[in-house]
């Protein structure tokens, strides 16, 4: 008997940055990855930070997150202040955590989101650079690298990093075959710095 698939979870907050949102969900549903984009609060339609509309699969309210795979953290300004200010969103990650759970945050989110919750104390995280700093006040080692991978943790620049990054969560779900199947269907290539 398998197992079946778990569901991870994108969340999305006015401000987001789209191309992280977006481009990280298609990647994951090439690998047959099932991912959910939820709205931080009560519309569907979420504004991103370049004045693009994206409509949520789900609002946070209508989600239980308990033994979900992966949880989902891009960035944006101000979309990565929006989540951080979510108290909903900020219980899940601490509970998700705490049942060792896999989060994966890109560009502003590692920085606001994760670092004041204590998520990356002790680990390597990567973030939007200049915001380092707030990863190292809070425990955690800031490294400026296209994507790092921790147990547990996937981080990673900005929106030219977000295939790099999704491809790095597609490996740690689903395996190198996966992940260099959709980085080539994708032409994502190796000059992009891919993790190994």
């Amino acid at each position: 008997m398998t197992m079946a698939a778990k569901t991870s979870y994108l969340f999305l907050a006015p401000g987001v940055e789209e191309v992280e949102a977006t481009a990280t969900v298609d990647a994951l549903r090439r690998a047959s990855i099932d991912v959910v984009t939820v709205a931080v609060g009560d519309n569907l339609q979420v504004k991103g930070a370049t004045g693009q509309t994206l409509v949520a699969d789900s609002l946070i309210s209508s989600i239980d997150a308990a033994g979900a795979d992966w949880l989902i953290i891009p960035g944006g300004d101000p979309g990565a202040q929006n989540l951080a200010a979510s108290p909903e969103l900020r219980e899940m990650l601490l509970a998700h955590v705490a049942g060792n759970g896999r989060i994966a945050s890109i560009c502003a989110g590692p920085a606001v989101v994760l670092a004041p919750l204590g998520i990356l104390k002790g680990k390597k995280a990567t973030c939007y650079p200049g915001l380092g700093d707030a990863i190292n006040s809070n425990g955690g080692q800031y490294v400026e690298q296209t994507v790092v991978v921790e147990p547990g943790l996937i981080t990673s620049e900005g929106p030219g990093t977000t295939l790099p990054f999704a491809i790095e969560i597609i490996r740690a779900t689903k395996g190198d075959a996966a992940a260099q199947a959709v980085a080539s269907g994708m032409l994502v290539s190796p000059d992009q710095k891919l993790p190994q």
